[in-house]
Order: structure tokens, then C-alpha cells, then sequence
């Protein structure tokens, strides 16, 4: 039980470190500029910056969809509160006729999760934006259309010697892509836990195409989105351990049991047989 709890709260630690080693391969590589090119050709990029449909179906569309869902979730979570409350107070009560957990045309609408599943929801939809703003405001990385090497005005530099010169750019991580990679959130819920793997694949497609997105006119590079996944992943990891430590334990705690329960079973059969 220890072990699997403990590779659960680690986890976090090694994602951390598979970040920045990411950032030190790929930020400020040829593979990065490699890849811009693919989307650069003779002074334009492939995609002109705002061009409709494409500004609504992969900026506007998917930030509405998530602050929806933040709103959404803020309400739900709000509600089922007001209905524990309201349930306990029954139950203080004595009051037999009421003590059972109320129903109403309401409940249909309310996601089917614990509130401390929803809370972490939350938090991740909140935290992983914030973070990756606030790093973009600390490296000062500059977006490749800004760059002299796609007929821009600023140099090409390392992220150290961004963060020295203090440019006025603001562009690692990626902050668009982040909005969607926070979603990684849903693979850590214990509820969700079965479709953990559909979870991340299907969060990773949709962050990647909102990072491909911005790449297409030179506001990213590739390991831009690329530290900006992985982060995200960390930071989500990092707080299910924290939110979901009990889960953990009672989860591996079962699992003991029922290997306990198997080997009883087994030999019971063996004795029986002999």
C-alpha cells in the first residue's frame, strides 16, 4: 500500500523534472526553428493572425467552452454544498421524513463527482493558466514572428539571456494551450479513473491543436506548447496527490484485500482437492 501511494505522490516530482529537461533540450533549438519554418514561407506565415474562421473555431470557441465549464462547475459545486448542508441540518434534527438526501429537478443537471472531485476540477482550471501567465511574464521568450530570423526586430536568444535582458516579450510557455491542457485534471479524478488513458489522450489532441494553432502565424514555437503540456500535467499530478492521498490509500488498501482474498480462496481449493 505505501509503495503505490508513494509512486502516486512522486509522480508529480518526476514529471517536474521531465520539464525542465525539456525546456533545456528543445527551447532555443534548431528543431524549433525547423519547425517554424514549416509554417513560413517567403516573409508570410501560413496563417495570418485573427483570420476568421479559424480565430473563432481555435481562440474565441475554446476559451468560451472553458470558462463555461469554470462557471458550470463553480455552480454545481455551490449547490450540492447547499444540499449537504441542508441534509446534516435534517439529520441534526432527527427528522426521519427528511434525513434522506433530497432530490429535485436540479439534480439531473449536477456532474455525477464528489465536491472535493470538482473543487480540484476547479482549482486546475484556474492554477494551470495563471502559472503558465505568470512564467511568461518572468522569461520574457520572444515569439518567433517577433524574431530577425522571420523578418521580425528582436534577436534570437536563449531563455537565460531573455530573462537578463528583460524583453518585452511574453510568449513560454504557451498560455492558449494551456487553457486546454488543464483538462488533464479530469484523467486524476478517482471517479474517472477507468478512462484515465482516453482522458489524456483526448486532452492532449485538443491542447496541441489549439498550440498548432498559434504556431501557424508565429506566436509559438513547438516547445512552447511542448513545456507548456508537460507543466500542465505536473501541476495537475501534483495536486491529485495532494487532493486524493485518502483515495489512494483506500484504492491500494482493496486492492490488497482482494489479492488476500484470492490466495484464501486458492488454497481453500487446493485443501479441498487434497
Amino acid at each position: 500500500m505505501n509503495s503505490e501511494n508513494n509512486a502516486m505522490t512522486w509522480d508529480w516530482l518526476k514529471l517536474l523534472c521531465v520539464t525542465i529537461m525539456a525546456t533545456l533540450v528543445f527551447e532555443h533549438s534548431q528543431l524549433d526553428v525547423r519547425i517554424s519554418e514549416l509554417f513560413y514561407n517567403h516573409g508570410h506565415w501560413l496563417l495570418k493572425k485573427g483570420a476568421q474562421p479559424y480565430a473563432f473555431i481555435f481562440y474565441d470557441l475554446p476559451k468560451a467552452l472553458l470558462i463555461l465549464l469554470a462557471v458550470y462547475l463553480t455552480a454545481v459545486l455551490i449547490i450540492k454544498y447547499r444540499q449537504s448542508r441542508l441534509n446534516a441540518t435534517s439529520l441534526n434534527h432527527n427528522n426521519l421524513n427528511r434525513s434522506k438526501p433530497s432530490h429535485n429537478k436540479l439534480d439531473k443537471f449536477l456532474l455525477p463527482l464528489p465536491m472535493r472531485e470538482i473543487g480540484y476540477l476547479l482549482i486546475i482550471l484556474a492554477i494551470v493558466p495563471a502559472t503558465i501567465a505568470t512564467l511568461k511574464g518572468v522569461t520574457h521568450v520572444s515569439c518567433p514572428n517577433d524574431l530577425v530570423i522571420f523578418n521580425g526586430d528582436l534577436p534570437y536568444l536563449n531563455l537565460w539571456q531573455n530573462i537578463i535582458a528583460a524583453t518585452p516579450a511574453r510568449c513560454f510557455p504557451a498560455a492558449h494551450a494551456s487553457a486546454g491542457f488543464s483538462l488533464y485534471g479530469l484523467a486524476f479524478l478517482p471517479t474517472l479513473r477507468k478512462y484515465c488513458y482516453q482522458i489524456v489522450i483526448s486532452v492532449t489532441i485538443l491542447g496541441w491543436t489549439m498550440g498548432l494553432y498559434k504556431m501557424l502565424f508565429g506566436d509559438h514555437f513547438f516547445s512552447h506548447t511542448l513545456v507548456s503540456m508537460l507543466l500542465s500535467l505536473t501541476i495537475a499530478c501534483g495536486l491529485a496527490a495532494l487532493f486524493f492521498k485518502q483515495s489512494i490509500k483506500n484504492e491500494a488498501h482493496s486492492t490488497n484485500d482482494d489479492k488476500r482474498n484470492t490466495g484464501l480462496s486458492l488454497s481453500s481449493i487446493e485443501h479441498s482437492n487434497t
